[in-house]
């Protein structure tokens, strides 16, 4: 199946439109394809999977038409990614499901059509909303498009991120609070921190005296956000 020129697709596999006169007896298939790659200079990776052989003469015709011909007779898939021309039995084809966000389906076969991994023989179908991708093919054109993909969502993860984004970002936890609660007893304060006392002791704490002369002043409660010191 020749390719048509000037059409984004995969990687043009540029095989000359002269006759290919080669003459098989009785030969191995992975053998011959690998023969058509050296006389070509085209590099060749035959799947160990690509088993028979060749018998009878093959009809005259193009390399192109050598190379799809025997693709048909012996159920074989071909993909060329622009330097090596993969040859793969039909029964290793992959389909896989592609998870898409945060990419678009426009910008993946966007960069598939750039890269030239695009081939018109395995057109990906997007289910309804774009979110996820069908991808089938030759393990090496399905794998292209999983790298691609892959590549994208890296970039994207990369990028930084705009202000409003960033800006919902969870702020950082307030700290705890502490409850405080002083006690005045005489010349003692104790402070209590949480329910753990801490005992500090100097004429500075002591509060100014009430009641008659020479009477023990009332243990006090000082609790936070008071105006004074509360006498039980």
């Amino acid at each position: 199946m020749p390719l048509a020129a000037g059409r984004i697709e995969a990687a043009s596999l540029k095989l000359p439109t002269t006759p290919y006169r080669y003459t098989v007896i009785d030969q191995d298939l992975p053998a011959a394809l690998q023969e058509l790659g050296s006389n070509l200079a085209v590099k060749v990776n035959v799947s160990p999977e690509v088993k028979g052989r060749i018998q009878g003469r093959m009809p005259e015709g193009t390399a192109q038409e050598f190379l799809d011909r025997l693709a048909a007779t012996y159920n074989l898939e071909w993909y060329f990614d622009g330097s090596v021309l993969s040859i793969t039995s039909a029964r290793e084809n992959r389909t896989q499901l592609l998870v898409l966000s945060p990419i678009p389906f426009d910008r993946l076969k966007g960069a598939l059509d750039a890269l030239e991994i695009s081939d018109p023989r395995f057109p990906m179908r997007p289910a309804p909303g774009k979110g996820v991708v069908m991808v089938s093919g030759p393990p090496r054109y399905v794998a292209l498009v999983e790298q691609t993909l892959a590549g994208l969502v890296a970039e994207e993860q990369a990028r930084p991120k705009p202000a409003a984004e960033a800006a919902k970002a969870p702020l950082p936890s307030p700290p705890p609070k502490v409850t405080t609660l002083t006690v005045y007893r005489g010349g003692q304060m104790t402070v209590f921190r949480d329910g753990r006392p801490e005992r500090l002791i100097g004429p500075e704490a002591e509060p100014p005296a009430r009641g008659e002369a020479g009477a023990a002043p009332a243990p006090a409660v000082s609790v936070p956000g008071s105006a004074a010191p509360v006498r039980p």
